[in-house]
């Protein structure tokens, strides 16, 4: 296969040939009109699934699971986290038993899943923090029930791991995970600005979707969302679909975090791609709007994400805060950094999963091959 396309870093065009999933070589080519851009495919850390899978289900397939993989691949990414949200004990057993088998039994899939976040069970159980997960089931930290989670099901596949800080016990907690190299996430919270900042102290390493999983009202300056955003020990996640945060407030988190401490997630939740209308998920009333915006029925309350992480790549490159290659990173080699793999280059030997787009500043960022192999 041959990709002919402008580096997203220098703009050099290229000649790319790529054999049995390698880029075996590159040539520099003249100039042509018309040209797009190629760049390392995504990875995003927080995929609930989509189509109306979730890999909470507690009749999760591995068919669902390669299903969930391949959709991801239309959208360029190449590597993603599964997540499984708040839930009983026995359905996350399954989830992470069913993943964990599925990726020994097929390479390609054990190739794309490059682990697994928890986000909950450990959260805030108020309205507003706890977002659209289940209040039946939040629950305070419990290392025997982690410990079972990760050894027993998952076989060590969960890396990363979003907790609620001021719950019962989760300081101790979030040491501890953070020890065992679980990349410890918080979020869906409605700490103190002093308990966010002794989470950091004992391991903390980054916010989850920084700006949404909170209260609609908070004190106007002392509060968990100033206090994680201030820190320049705390990376964050942000969800850049056009619908989760305002324009002014990715602005500042990008400002502020810079790209050397921001990745994109589409958080697509298992109604992402779906028509609009109405649906039922983890137990609650979901609608999709025409929009494109998912909401709890009835109410203007978010329920997770439609689209997936091209979009949110078009979304933020629209806002004109950060460069192209910047941007880009955000979505592939600052989520690989934080996941402690390789940084993706084009380069020969390194991998052929590469996305080819047009983009222009000023004009829309638009997938041309959803995932090259």
């Amino acid at each position: 296969m041959h990709v002919r396309a402008r580096h997203y870093r220098t703009a050099q065009p290229l000649d790319i040939t790529c054999e049995q999933g390698k880029i075996s070589g590159i040539e520099p080519i003249p100039d042509e009109a018309d040209l797009p851009w190629v760049a390392p495919a995504f990875c995003d850390v927080q995929i609930n699934g989509c189509d109306k899978i979730s890999f909470n289900s507690d009749t999760l397939t591995g068919a669902q699971i390669r299903h969930v993989v391949r959709v991801c691949q239309q959208h360029g990414i190449a590597q993603l986290l599964p997540t499984l949200v708040t839930g009983s004990f026995d359905a996350l057993m399954h989830g992470f038993r069913t993943i964990r088998e599925a990726c020994a039994e097929d390479p390609e899939l054990a190739q794309a899943i490059v682990g697994i976040h928890l986000e909950g069970p450990y959260i805030s159980a108020d309205d507003g923090p706890r977002g659209a997960h289940p209040k039946q089931h939040v629950r305070p930290p419990c290392w025997d029930e982690f410990r079972r989670f990760q050894e027993e099901a998952a076989h060590g596949m969960i890396r990363m791991l979003t907790v609620a800080p001021e719950m019962p016990g989760a300081l101790p907690f979030v040491e501890q995970a953070a020890r065992t190299g679980v990349i410890v996430a918080l979020g869906h919270t409605g700490a103190s600005p002093a308990c966010i900042r002794d989470a950091i102290n004992v391991g903390a390493k980054i916010s989850t979707h920084l700006g949404n999983g909170s209260h609609a009202v908070l004190p106007r300056h002392d509060n968990y969302l100033w206090e994680q955003l201030a820190s320049d020990q705390l990376w964050a996640s942000m969800i850049g679909d056009g619908h989760h945060l305002p324009d002014s407030v990715m602005r500042c988190i990008l400002r502020v975090k810079t790209p050397a401490r921001l990745i994109l997630t589409c958080d697509a939740s298992p109604l992402a791609g779906l028509a609009p209308g109405a649906y039922r998920q983890w137990e609650h009333d979901f609608e999709v709007l025409p929009t494109g915006k998912i909401v709890v029925s009835g109410t203007p309350y978010l329920a997770g994400a439609w689209a997936f992480t091209d979009t949110c790549v078009a979304n933020v490159l629209r806002l004109g805060e950060t460069s192209l290659a910047d941007t880009i990173d955000m979505a592939s080699n600052r989520p690989r950094e934080l996941l402690g793999l390789p940084a993706r280059q084009i380069a020969v030997g390194e991998p052929s999963e590469l996305i080819v787009f047009d983009w222009a500043p000023g004009a829309e960022f638009r997938m041309r091959l959803p995932l090259a192999v």
